[in-house]
Order: structure tokens, then sequence, then C-alpha cells
């Protein structure tokens, strides 16, 4: 797989990743390290369809379609997909200005059950589990802290025990307290068969869960 961003106003072509190729065993976890802009990001990216491919194949069995390309599913394909079987989280929050930090993990079991009994309970055992203070389940997150925005962030993504789970550096910015209750619960969704495929700043704090280890330098993986 390739991946390149073309600068029109300089005229310039910036080669995000190169040639990567390696596959991932259901129940696998696979850590990508490497330096800041080494191409880390742009492979999670596109994994998730965030970034469309200049160049190659995203090879996925999917539950829903079966062997799927993902560079070539329709986005009406992407949609069910990420709804039903690929988790993410990433360093940064999106949420909806008027919507409660309860309401924000509620919504990932309401899309996948319609449950809503099922999904305030669900989402309460998360809030606790991340040490959310109860004054804040019926807060806006815009006014969190950036470690609460992450957690919450995090929470929203495990609580649907994805099929597969893409994790962008999930413990940048917190504590060593939060960054053990991240791991406890990746370690409980590897033990249920989730797949997942992570950057950690701290990849050393995930050495006894991760299966492999991949290296980035400038766009490629290092033999």
């Amino acid at each position: 797989m390739y991946k390149n961003f073309d600068l029109y106003n300089l005229d310039v072509e910036i080669k995000g990743c190169q040639n990567i190729n390696f596959s991932v065993y259901e129940g696998e976890f696979i850590g990508i390290t490497g330096t800041s802009g080494s191409g880390k990001s742009t492979i999670l990216k596109c994994l998730y369809r965030n970034y469309l491919p200049t160049k190659g194949e995203i090879l996925y069995v999917s539950d829903n379609y079966g062997p799927i390309d993902i560079a070539k599913a329709s986005e009406r394909q992407m949609v069910k997909i990420r709804k039903d079987e690929i988790g993410y989280v990433s360093q940064f929050l999106k949420v909806m200005p008027r919507v409660t930090a309860k309401e924000f993990v509620k919504e990932a079991v309401l899309e996948i059950s319609g449950d809503k009994e099922l999904a305030e309970k669900e989402a309460l055992k998360m809030l606790e589990h991340f040490k959310i203070s109860k004054e804040l389940w019926e807060a806006f997150p815009n006014t969190f802290s950036g470690g609460e925005k992450l957690r919450l962030n995090i929470a929203k993504a495990m609580i649907k025990k994805p099929k597969l789970l893409i994790l962008d550096e999930p413990t940048a910015s917190l504590d060593n307290g939060s960054k053990i209750l991240v791991k406890e619960l990746i370690e409980d969704l590897k033990n249920q068969g989730t797949t997942m495929l992570g950057i950690f700043h701290d990849i050393e704090f995930m050495e006894n869960v991760i299966d492999r280890e991949y290296n980035m330098s400038k766009g490629k993986i290092e033999a």
C-alpha cells in the first residue's frame, strides 16, 4: 500500500507511507513504532478509510461482506463496517456540542443493539472503569481536560467490543493510573478475540500484550 499527499499550491508531493505490506491474524495485536512524521498514523487512517490509499489493497475479512478491499469499498459499505466491526481511537475527541459524556458512550451500544436499557448499563460500567467522575456524566465533553476526553474516546470505542480495534496513541496524554485502566481493557478485548493495531509512544508499557512490532522510518517499515 502507498499513500501520497499532493500539495497543489506548492506543486509538491509528500510521501506518507510507501510499500506497506503486512498481515494481521485474527486475535493478534500489532504495535507500530517510529518517530513523529514517519507515517504511522497514515497507515491507521488508511485502514479505517479516513484516507484513500494512492495505490494498493487493504484486504479485510468482514462479517457483513466477507473478504473486501477497504480501498475499493463503497461509502455505504464503510459506514456499515465502521458501525458494526471496526473501532478507532484517536487522540482527539469529536462530539456534538450538546451531547453529554454518558450519551456519547451510550450511542455506541445503541448503534449495534438499539437496546436502551443495555446501553445505559454498559455506559455507566465503562465510565466507572475509566474513573470519569459522576459529576461529569451529564456534562458536555468539550469542557473536559485532555486526559478526560481521551479516556471518553477510548470508552466509546471499546464498549462496542469490535472485531478490529485501531488505536492511535491511546495513552499519549494519560497518567500512569489511566494507562493501566486502558491496558486492562485491551487485555480483556484481546482475550475475547478482538484484533488490534496500535501506535504507542511508550511501547514498553504494552510489551506483554503486543504480539508483533513494526518500526516505521521515512514512510517505510524497516526490516
